[in-house]
């Protein structure tokens, strides 16, 4: 065996915040599956690991695990590949430059390949682009795309799932019943314990469509291709078009060019487009995200501290993992909900940026109360058959005392 794929997530996780608040960049939903999925398929190496934050990592529960690492030998190749950057032409250039190297693309390492022998160990939380410095890699100028900001995952998608499922075999092993339409049918995969019922629309027409293992398309629901519905995942009713919804979430109402990371619920009406949701939200009936401004212009948003430029001109809302939404809640264009921040001010438009465990009633937000906040969390995942595990309190624990100077709020909840 004389090659290894190393995934690692760099320094510039911050500015896909708050996607990545709790979950390492290699995890992030994408296309058809997570980045560090599809860069496993892309490299065709086996998982010598994944390094990203500590905390993150640990937190991660289904983190792919490395494959007989004991094997590996100190003259084997590393290809160490930013989860960030997406595969590409430039791959199989990287494949046949001389090594070792470092490919860099707007000035960040999309890649390098060198000796096992030569990789430096972990040192904490420091980035490995960091520790590969002073190795003296060559550097070969790549033309590389990074999701960088939260609106590049949104963006990409759609493309994504058209890729990843460009050589997926039309098969339907799960039970489509008889009076399910199921349009352009060789671009459809239904994976084995799926369910379609009676007056569901799979639509393959525009794009590939994929229905995981378990999940299920209820009676007068439409899935429109490209997309992507996760294991487990239940539609239940309304329109899902051209995005990924990952596994175990339970949706229903308008969906449009999303990523929702998975174990998520928005089980009643209400508009959600070009909006990217983190594990374990739960959005109120009637939630609703508005994606173009009345001006037709383009969308700023906070990000990390800041208001950025997206220079999109549909862009919705990003949330954060373990928000929740009162009914009737109205998200504004571009909005920005920080992790555990909890929004229940109905009818009213809520700010653009609500920083994590951020308490908005509607008038004023405080800032929500962590042992409470811990409470409702073990609840929400005991109902899905997963518990809060010490690994994961642990996370939400510093990422509450990290994120208290964003907030700026002496009020409690």
């Amino acid at each position: 065996m004389s090659g290894w794929l190393l995934i690692f997530e760099d320094q510039a996780w911050r500015s896909l915040r708050p996607l990545t608040d709790l979950t390492p960049v290699p995890a992030l939903a994408f296309g058809a599956s997570t980045l560090a999925a599809r860069w496993r398929l892309a490299a065709d190496r086996p998982l010598l690991g994944i390094q990203a934050r500590a905390a993150a990592m640990a937190a991660w529960g289904d983190a792919p695990a490395p494959e007989a690492p004991e094997r590996a030998r100190p003259d084997d190749e590393v290809l160490a590949v930013n989860g960030a950057a997406l595969p590409g032409p430039w791959l199989a250039a990287a494949f046949a430059a001389a090594a070792p190297a470092a490919f860099m693309g707007e000035g960040r390492l999309a890649a390098a390949r060198f000796p096992l022998s030569m990789l430096p160990p972990p040192d904490g939380d420091q980035p490995l682009e960091a520790r590969l410095a002073p190795l003296g890699l060559t550097s070969v100028p790549s033309e590389v795309m990074f999701l960088t900001y939260p609106w590049d995952v949104i963006e990409a998608n759609a493309d994504a799932i058209e890729d990843d499922l460009a050589e997926a075999r039309p098969e339907h092993h799960g039970h489509v019943h008889r009076l399910a339409a199921l349009e352009d049918p060789e671009r459809i995969r239904i994976e084995p314990g799926a369910a379609i019922d009676a007056f569901a629309v799979l639509d393959a027409r525009g794009g590939p469509v994929l229905i995981g293992a378990g999940a299920r398309i209820t009676a007068h629901s439409v899935i429109s291709g490209p997309c992507v519905i996760g294991s487990g995942t239940e539609v239940l009713g309304g329109h899902v078009a051209r995005s990924t919804l990952g596994p175990q979430c339970r949706v229903a109402g308008e969906i449009e060019e999303c990523v929702w990371q998975g174990h998520a619920n928005k089980r009643h009406h209400g508009f959600v487009g070009h909006s990217a949701i983190g594990e374990w939200a739960n959005l109120g009936a009637l939630t609703t995200t508005s994606d173009l401004k009345n001006n037709y212009g383009t969308v700023r948003m906070w990000v990390d501290g800041a208001e950025k430029e997206s220079g999109r001109p549909k862009l919705g809302a990003m949330i954060g993992a373990h928000v929740k939404t009162g009914i009737g809640t109205l998200l504004p264009t571009g909005a920005s909900v920080g992790v555990g921040a909890n929004l229940f001010g109905g009818g009213r438009f809520a700010p653009r940026r609500v920083p994590s465990f951020g308490w908005w009633d509607g008038e004023r937000i405080l800032e929500h109360e962590l042992e409470r906040f811990l409470a409702t969390a073990r609840t929400v995942m005991s109902r899905r058959g997963r518990a809060l595990l010490p690994a994961d309190e642990a996370l939400l624990r510093a990422t509450f005392a990290l994120t208290s100077a964003e907030r700026g709020l002496t009020g409690r909840s």
